[in-house]
Parts: structure tokens; C-alpha cells; sequence
């Protein structure tokens, strides 16, 4: 997936400067796709360009002058393209597996370590999804927020995010209870 899609698709949300872009990135999208604010900036002059986005500056007191972005007509038709294409298959590709991988020859304290660091980091993931879960709902039951939101995307890419995340909790418990008890069997020997 192109950077591109990730932005059009935040622009969804009405006209954003590139700080906000980036700060709703971080909090929102970056959920499953991540990008350094250069990249954003990067790729936002570049769909300037290419007419997916315009640009148009505020002048403010006090301050640097800034940049609102927002969907042109052509940026909905690249986003609507987009939607209708299939998605690729994806891969994972991550350096703790790789380690899992190699356990029973490494470092398994270390390895052992490196998961639990990744259950909390879930856990802490998983926390913030609430609070951001909470604030889209704003007091609404789920069915009544999906039955009356104007946009549910965002919610939904929450609801994968809770999942994915709830998936690594699970999977790093059951990692370690199974290394746990490796290791309490060898120290009976």
C-alpha cells in the first residue's frame, strides 16, 4: 500500500495541515501503517502536484505560516480506485520470530525478556485503543455509533487494531508459559 492511500484516506476527515496529518497518524493510522513526518510532508507535495490534494496557507500571528491540505476531486477518485482494488497478500516480517526461531540455541532469557517487553507493549497498545474507542464512540452504544456515524472506517480500523493487538497478547502468554516450562523441566533434570 502507498503512503498516498494511508493520507488520502486521513484526509477523509476534512482539511489538516501536515502537523495534524502527522499527530493523527501517529494516533490513528499508524495502527497499520507507520511514516515519519518527512515522509508525510514528502508525499503530501507530491500529491500537491499530482492534483490529489490541495494546498493552501493560513497565515497565523505568532507563528510559522502552515499548510491545510484537503481532497481534491481526483484525490476521492485515487482513493475510490484504490477501495476497489484487491489487496496483496500480506507478510510478517518481524525480528522477534526470528529469534523465537533460533530459541533453543540462543539466549533464551533474553528471548524471553524481548517477549514479555512485547505482551506489555500490547497491553499499553490495547489501552490507548479503548480510550481512542471511547472517544469515537462519545457515550453511544456500538450498534447506535454504527447505525448513525458519518464516516465508520476509522472505527473499524480500530476494531483490527484491538484484535491484532489482543492476538499478540495471547500468542506472547502462551510463549512464555511454554518457554516457562521448558525451563522448569530442564532445571528438574
Amino acid at each position: 500500500m502507498a503512503l498516498r492511500n494511508a493520507l488520502l484516506a486521513s484526509l477523509l476527515d476534512g482539511e489538516a495541515s501536515g502537523y495534524d496529518l502527522a499527530k493523527n497518524f501517529d494516533a490513528s493510522v499508524a495502527n497499520f501503517w507507520m511514516a515519519t513526518p518527512q515522509q508525510l510532508y514528502r508525499e503530501l507535495d507530491r500529491m500537491a502536484s499530482e492534483g490529489l490534494v490541495e494546498a493552501r496557507v493560513v497565515r497565523q500571528e505568532r507563528r510559522p505560516d502552515k499548510r491545510l491540505f484537503a481532497l481534491t476531486e481526483a484525490g476521492r477518485r485515487a482513493l475510490r480506485d484504490f477501495t476497489a482494488e484487491p489487496p496483496r497478500p500480506t507478510a510478517i516480517r518481524d525480528e522477534l520470530l526470528v529469534k523465537l526461531q533460533a530459541v533453543d540455541e540462543g539466549d533464551e532469557a533474553a528471548v524471553r525478556a524481548s517477549v514479555e517487553e512485547r505482551v506489555e507493549w500490547a497491553r499499553a497498545k490495547l489501552a490507548r485503543y479503548e480510550r481512542l474507542r471511547l472517544r469515537l464512540l462519545d457515550g453511544r452504544g456500538e450498534e447506535e455509533f454504527l447505525a448513525g456515524a458519518e464516516r465508520v472506517g476509522p472505527y473499524l480500523t480500530l476494531l483490527g487494531g484491538i484484535a491484532f493487538e489482543s492476538g499478540n497478547v495471547r500468542w506472547g502468554e502462551r510463549v512464555l508459559t511454554i518457554l516457562e516450562r521448558r525451563a522448569a523441566a530442564r532445571a528438574s533434570r
